[in-house]
C-alpha cells in the first residue's frame, strides 16, 4: 500500500523517517520521488529545516500562492514544527487535487530521529 493512499479523500500521515526516504533525505544522490513542503513561518524556516525541501509557508498557500513548477503534479510530504500546520495545508492541498500527506511530529520527530536540519547559510540549524 502506498503511503500516498488517501481513503475518502483525507490526506495521509507518515513518520519522518518514512519522509526522508521519499524525499531522498537517505539516499546518497539525494534523490526522492517526493517533494518535501516546508509550511512554517519564514523566521521558522531560517533558523532551520531539512535540506532541499521546498518552502511555502501555510498562510501563503492559504492565500492562493501555487506551488513552483518542479513541485507540481509530484507527491508532497508537508511539514511543520509540530505536526498541526503540516495537517492543515495538506488538508487544503488534497482538496486541490494535490497528492499531500503530513509529517507526525513535524520537524520535532526530524530532529528526533537524527535527520539533517540546516539554516539558510546552509550551515546547522535549529528547529525554532
Amino acid at each position: 500500500m502506498s503511503i500516498f493512499r488517501r481513503d475518502q479523500g483525507d490526506p495521509g500521515r507518515v513518520t519522518a523517517r518514512e519522509a526522508a526516504a521519499r524525499t531522498g533525505h537517505g539516499a546518497a544522490d539525494g534523490a526522492g520521488d517526493a517533494v518535501l513542503l516546508d509550511v512554517r513561518e519564514p523566521y521558522e524556516w531560517q533558523s532551520g529545516h531539512a535540506p532541499r525541501a521546498l518552502h511555502l509557508s501555510l498562510s501563503a498557500l492559504a492565500a492562493g500562492v501555487a506551488l513552483p513548477a518542479h513541485a507540481q503534479a509530484r507527491p508532497l510530504i508537508v511539514i511543520c514544527r509540530s505536526g498541526s500546520r503540516s495537517r492543515q495545508a495538506a488538508e487544503l492541498l488534497a482538496a486541490r487535487g494535490a497528492v499531500a500527506v503530513d509529517v507526525i511530529g513535524g520537524m520535532r520527530s526530524w530532529v528526533e530521529e537524527g535527520l539533517p536540519v540546516v539554516d539558510t547559510n546552509g550551515k546547522n540549524g535549529t528547529v525554532a
